[in-house]
Formats: C-alpha cells, structure tokens, sequence
C-alpha cells in the first residue's frame, strides 16, 4: 500500500512542475550580451498570397551576433505575429522571442 501512496505522490509532484513552465508570451531568454545587435537587414520579399511574411533577426551565437533570415508561413487566424526583439537591460541585452498572440 505504501508503494502505491509514493507512486501517486511522485506523479503528482511531476505534475506539479508543468504549471511552472511560462508561457510564450513572458518567456524570455536572457543574454549575457554586453553590446547591441547590429541593425536588422532589409529583406526585399514580394507578395504570397495566403501567406505572411516573418522578418529576419539577429540571434547570439556564442561570441557574435549571426543574422536568421526571414520566412513565408500561414497565419494564424485571430493573432498577430510579435517579431522577436533584443532590449537592453541594465549593461547587457536580453533577447525575446517571436510569437502569436492576441
């Protein structure tokens, strides 16, 4: 009986880590940057019709900034795209993440 009472006491603590995990519109991802990204590029892209067009950023890649170039994708019907952004904090920049929302 004690076995069966650790197993569903374990399971739940498990489950109890899910609700820890944030959500994509306040998840960020710090960067230890201690100076700013270059300006973002300009990508000539035409029309796609049925599609929209995801900008290019510049992500950290250990000792540099390295450009991702932009893509086509579907929408997502009721939500707008929140290009991914770099902010400064303090002496360093913190990079956000690109996402849908509402």
């Amino acid at each position: 009986m004690w076995m069966r009472k650790l197993v569903l006491a374990t399971a739940l603590g498990i489950a109890g880590l899910g609700t820890m995990v944030s959500t994509p519109a306040s998840a960020g991802v710090v960067v230890g940057v201690g100076f700013a990204p270059p300006p973002l590029r300009v990508e000539r892209v035409g029309v796609r019709p049925g599609y929209v067009w995801i900008p290019g950023y510049w992500r950290w890649s250990r000792a540099n900034y390295v450009w991702v170039g932009g893509y086509w994708t579907h929408p997502r019907v009721g939500y707008r795209w929140y290009p991914p952004r770099w902010v400064g904090c303090g002496p360093r920049w913190c990079y956000h993440r690109g996402y849908w929302g509402r």
